[in-house]
C-alpha cells in the first residue's frame, strides 16, 4: 500500500520566495559557462566586450546581491506535484502566490504586473498573480521551477498556426523570421525554445518549458537534437551578435519540446528569453 506523505504549502510558499530573489541574483551555472564560452569563440570584437561585460555583470549581481537586470520579469511557475503528496495547510496556488509577493517584496525586486491590461494598467505592487502551470506525476515530492520571464524578450515570442504542407522547412523558417525580427530587443545572445505541436494553448506551454533544459544538453531525440543543431546555426549566421552590435553569436541554444497535434494542424511557438536565462528549481 502506498503512504501519502504530507506537505504544508508554507513549505512551498518559502521555497518560491527564496527561488524569486536567486533567480534574479544569481545566474544559472550554465549559462555562465555559455557566456564564457560564447567570449571565446566570438568574431566580433564588439561582441567579445559586450559578453566581458554581462559576465561581468553577473559577478557584480551575485557577489552584490542585486538583480542581475532592471527587468525582473513576470514569475511563471512550473510545478509537478507527486500523486503520494498530500497537501495541508491551504491552497497550493494560493501559496505560490504567497512565495512570489514575499521573494519579490524582501527581495526588493522590481514589480512589473499590470491589471486591467486593456484600460487602467494599474500596478498590482508585488508582481502578482504568478503564472503556474501544475502537472500530476509520480511519487511523494513537489518539484517546482521559478523562470522569471522579463518583458523584452516575451514580446520578441511568436505563435505560428502553420499548414502542414509547409513541413519542417517552413517550420524552422518560421523560428529565424522571429529571431530576425526581434534583433537586438529580447538582448542577446538569446536563448530559444521552440514548442511543435498540440493546440495553440498548449504549444506555447512546450515553447516556454523548453526553455528549462540546461544549456549544453542535447535532445535524446536525435531527430530533434537535429534540428536544434540547425536552427541554432542559421539563427547565428544572421549576424545580429550581442546585444544587437554584431557578431556570430545571437543565441546560445536551442530547445524544441514536441507533441502530436491534429491532422489538419501544424500549431508552433517560438518563445525568447534574453542571455539571462533565469530559472531555480526546488524539489521539496
Amino acid at each position: 500500500m502506498t503512504r501519502v506523505r504530507d506537505l504544508d504549502v508554507s513549505e512551498i510558499a518559502a521555497a518560491v520566495k527564496d527561488m524569486c530573489i536567486a533567480a534574479n541574483y544569481d545566474l544559472p551555472g550554465d549559462v555562465y559557462d555559455a557566456l564564457k564560452a560564447a567570449r571565446q569563440t566570438e568574431e566580433s570584437a564588439a561582441g567579445k566586450e559586450v559578453l566581458g561585460q554581462l559576465i561581468e555583470n553577473a559577478d557584480i549581481a551575485a557577489a552584490d546581491r542585486v538583480p542581475i537586470c532592471q527587468d525582473t520579469g513576470y514569475a511563471v511557475l512550473f510545478a509537478e506535484v507527486g500523486q503520494d503528496v498530500h497537501l495541508v495547510g491551504g491552497d497550493f496556488d494560493d501559496a505560490i502566490t504567497e512565495g512570489v509577493r514575499q521573494g519579490y517584496g524582501d527581495g526588493y525586486l522590481r514589480k512589473s504586473v499590470a491589471e486591467e491590461p486593456a484600460h487602467a494598467r494599474r500596478n498590482t505592487k508585488d508582481n502578482t498573480p504568478a503564472i503556474i502551470h501544475t502537472s500530476i506525476v509520480p511519487g511523494d515530492k513537489v518539484r517546482i521551477t521559478m523562470m522569471a520571464k522579463g518583458g523584452g524578450a516575451e514580446n520578441m515570442s511568436s505563435l505560428n498556426m502553420l499548414k502542414p504542407s509547409q513541413g519542417w522547412a517552413g517550420m524552422s523558417q518560421a523560428v529565424v523570421d522571429t529571431v530576425s525580427r526581434a534583433g537586438s530587443n529580447p538582448c542577446p545572445p538569446v536563448v530559444i525554445g521552440v514548442g511543435i505541436g498540440g493546440t495553440i494553448d498548449l504549444v506555447t506551454v512546450l515553447a516556454k518549458k523548453a526553455l528549462l533544459r540546461d544549456i549544453g544538453s542535447v535532445h535524446p531525440d536525435p531527430r530533434l537534437a537535429g534540428m536544434e543543431a540547425e536552427l541554432l546555426e542559421r539563427i547565428n549566421a544572421l549576424g545580429i551578435g550581442p546585444q544587437g552590435l554584431g557578431g556570430s553569436t545571437t543565441a546560445l541554444a536551442v530547445f524544441i519540446e514536441e507533441m502530436p497535434c491534429h491532422i489538419a494542424s501544424m500549431p508552433m511557438a517560438v518563445n525568447v528569453q534574453c542571455h539571462a536565462q533565469r530559472h531555480k528549481t526546488v524539489e521539496l
